[in-house]
């Protein structure tokens, strides 16, 4: 089983994303956020029920809440449900 979505567990996934896919998270922000017209995003935080993102918008750090369409299981459940978000925004 994979790990269950803790406070660390919400950091070490966090880091991954503004480390390795900060593209992404921009996309979380723009398309998910409802924020367009930010420039910029980093992952603060995630946990079953959605994710917390801080976007730059016009200049100005604004917090954004994404709500996910189902409560998440673990970490690995996190993983599939924020690649599927991204192919949404693709297809």
């Amino acid at each position: 089983m994979a790990d269950a979505i803790t406070a660390t567990v919400s950091d070490r996934i966090c880091k991954h994303m503004n480390d390795d896919h900060a593209d992404a998270v921009l996309i979380y922000a723009q398309k998910f956020g409802n924020t367009t017209e930010a420039t910029g995003a980093t992952m603060k935080a995630i946990d079953t029920t959605g994710m917390d993102l801080d976007a730059t918008v016009n200049g100005q750090s604004t917090l954004v809440r994404i709500s996910f369409e189902r409560p998440l299981v673990d970490a690995k459940d996190a993983h599939h449900v924020l690649v599927e978000m991204l192919k949404q925004v693709k297809s």
